[in-house]
């Protein structure tokens, strides 16, 4: 394949990318206006962000693996038509429960992009050096997706309802598809050996239970489903151990920097899923800002992303991926911090001033993508490619039920509610708050000033949590990196420092 041919399919899978990240990041903007028209409870709230994340999670493995199998320009291309069905569905979306029905259809057809994007990079770019800039551009749509998506969101609300954040995926995947049909070659495994149908079977229940423990855990239906869950994905495990022709190449963790990569992906991924659905509420919800505006206002993160990423791999070249991937997940700790330490009341400025060091760190995770995708035979780039998705899916629907657990819980501390108010109504989100005070007239100014105080003391408490999350995560990658990892090379290392 040219050169030239190499780099326009890299353009259709970065653009497969742009979507993706786009429609994630238009829901955090479209959610107080979701919220308004369908009042959903603090549960439903959530399932709403998590349903695509645990659709994607539960379904990675097993379609990477089909993908490697039927072909991966195949699965890409009906994940285009899938996502954009889907899309068209939410129009008949009038309660809580149908829309979450309709994310976790996207989210069936983002597990069936998501893979097959990385996997085709694998195996389009065979020279380390072309796929370290290759990964690196993909990193960077990705960032400018997250600009993208709340600045198209806002204007679609601006003139439409909500239901045209996710309509407007529709004309864009009719694009992608004719665009990959054209341009994009077809790549499998050669030899796949024998379906494992118990393994699927197992990854699917194990992944499900683990994702619903998380989001229940506390519950007793929340221990249930994380028992299952250690179970079933203990039992996934060994299976792959001791099959010639696993369902996941489990092998791949034998190599500390596949395994530092993934811990990179897993960890800014829970800090930052968290943190972005916090900031998008807290800038419409407290500051009082449109939809339109907290989308520019959170275009600094964006930026930050998109001027590292690129970058990174040549960064790596002259100061080492070592340091590059360590080193961008303590600048993304030191702008988590900037939320805890910025004086009170928090304003614009020091969120500004977060997101921008939050970007600039996220621009190491080119480096791990590179990292991670080294160290996978190109056969075996389905494995590697649903690792790192996992990673990254996994650690959204963490930080959503972890970290905004922990938000909602100083929240309900730091707020004390006036006597005559729904004290349930009130503790259990912002907007219900909000709403409770707009009812009761002049006497709720009050209520809904502390519960906005509440709510921004909850914001940069969470800020700490994502700081220290960061922190640890440098120091495990620090650890587990090869010093001389060298992704500019020939030389694919895997022993340990």
């Amino acid at each position: 394949m040219t050169a030239g041919r190499r780099w326009a399919a890299l353009a259709v899978l970065s653009a497969s990318l742009l979507l993706v990240v786009m429609d994630m990041t238009i829901l955090n903007v479209a959610l107080p206006a979701i919220s308004e028209d369908l009042r959903p409870g603090a549960t439903e709230l959530l399932w709403m962000v998590d349903a695509y994340s645990l659709a994607v999670s539960g379904l990675l493995v097993t379609v990477s693996a089909l993908g490697d199998r039927w072909g991966r320009k195949r699965m890409l291309i009906s994940g285009f038509a899938l996502f954009g069905v889907a899309s068209v569905a939410v129009v008949q979306a009038d309660s809580a429960a149908e829309l979450i029905a309709v994310r976790a259809l996207l989210g069936v057809g983002g597990a069936m992009i998501m893979p097959s994007t990385l996997s085709m990079i694998r195996n389009l770019f065979t020279d380390p050096r072309e796929r370290a800039t290759a990964l690196g551009i993909w990193s960077a749509m990705a960032a400018l997706g997250g600009a993208l998506g709340p600045i198209l969101g806002g204007l679609l609300l601006e003139v439409f309802s909500w239901h045209a954040a996710f309509l407007v995926n529709v004309p864009v995947m009719a694009l992608a598809i004719v665009a990959g049909l054209i341009l994009l070659p077809e790549s499998r495994n050669p030899a796949p050996g024998r379906w494992d149908a118990l393994g699927t079977l197992l990854s699917i229940a194990g992944m499900v239970a683990l994702v619903y423990g998380i989001k229940h855990f506390g519950a007793v239906d929340g221990w249930l489903a994380l028992t299952v869950a250690v179970v079933t994905l203990a039992w996934f495990v060994r299976r792959c151990l001791a099959r010639k022709d696993p369902l996941l190449e489990i092998r791949l963790f034998g190599g500390p920097a596949f395994s530092a990569g993934t811990v990179a992906a897993l960890t800014t991924s829970i800090a930052m899923a968290a943190m972005m659905l916090l900031l998008a509420q807290w800038m419409q919800l407290v500051m009082g800002y449109s939809p339109l505006e907290t989308g520019v206002r959170m275009l600094p993160a964006a930026v930050g992303a998109f001027v590292v990423s690129p970058l990174a791999p040549a960064l790596a070249a002259r100061i080492g991926a070592r340091t590059v991937l360590a080193g961008g997940l303590l600048v993304a700790g030191v702008g988590f911090l900037v939320l805890f330490v910025a004086p009170s009341p928090l304003g614009y400025g020091p969120v500004a001033l977060s997101l921008l060091l939050v970007g600039a760190g996220m621009g190491s995770l080119a480096i791990a993508s590179a990292v991670i995708m080294a160290g996978a035979p190109p056969e075996k780039a389905g494995s590697a490619a649903a690792i790192e998705e996992t990673s990254y899916e996994l650690g959204g629907a963490l930080g959503v039920a972890v970290l905004g657990s922990v938000a909602a819980a100083v929240y309900r501390a730091h707020l004390a509610v006036p006597d005559g108010f729904p004290a349930q109504a009130v503790q259990e989100s912002l907007g219900g708050a909000l709403r409770v005070a707009r009812e009761a007239g002049e006497a709720g100014a009050l209520l809904a000033r502390q519960a906005q105080a509440a709510f921004t003391d909850s914001l940069a408490v969470t800020g700490a949590a994502g700081a220290a999350l960061m922190l640890v995560a440098g120091i495990a990658v620090w650890w587990l990196t090869p010093r001389a990892l060298d992704l500019s090379g020939h030389r694919e290392l895997i022993e340990h420092r």
